[in-house]
């Protein structure tokens, strides 16, 4: 008998999380920024998606979008960032889970991927890198043993 050996070109579990990342991302209603989030345990498995937009029962046709301005008549006040809807959305316990993201956490997810458990963040963009959130979240980060790894961005090609 002979054996075929397997394919080599296959891609890694950080690039497949990622390009669901990408993909949960294209579900945002935002017109400026989409972000993404997979959670997967410890077997690869996905435990939660989420991405930026309304709480569930909010119409997107009836809350604000726009980035300045007077706070309530800004996204804001209304949106609830991508992390934290994968948290909120898991059906099962997240501790000891990895979180794949599309941009760094800023401090107020990273106070509640640091609270469920979460033990390693993977994310393709640090676009506010060295500002004052950005440090206080990667401070937390450090001071919880919580490891964050950056990695490049996947291109997504879908071909319907």
């Amino acid at each position: 008998m002979v054996l075929m050996s397997k394919r080599k070109d296959y891609i890694d579990w950080d690039t497949y999380f990622l390009a669901m990342v990408k993909l949960n991302a294209m579900r945002s209603k935002d017109p400026e920024t989409q972000v993404g989030a997979v959670i997967v345990n410890n077997f690869n498995t996905v435990v939660a998606t989420g991405y930026n937009g309304l709480p569930r029962g909010l119409s997107d046709d009836d809350y604000p979008w726009v980035r300045d301005g007077n706070f309530k008549e800004t996204k804001y006040a209304y949106v609830v960032h991508a992390e934290l809807n994968a948290i909120l959305s898991a059906g099962a316990n997240v501790r000891d889970c990895i979180i794949y993201t599309s941009l760094f956490p800023c401090n107020e997810c990273v106070k509640s991927i640091i609270q469920s458990g979460i033990k390693k963040i993977i994310y393709s963009n640090d676009k506010y890198n060295l500002t004052d959130q950005n440090y206080v979240a990667k401070k937390m980060l450090k001071d919880a043993n919580v490891i964050f790894e950056y990695k490049k961005e996947v291109i997504v090609e879908l071909k319907f």
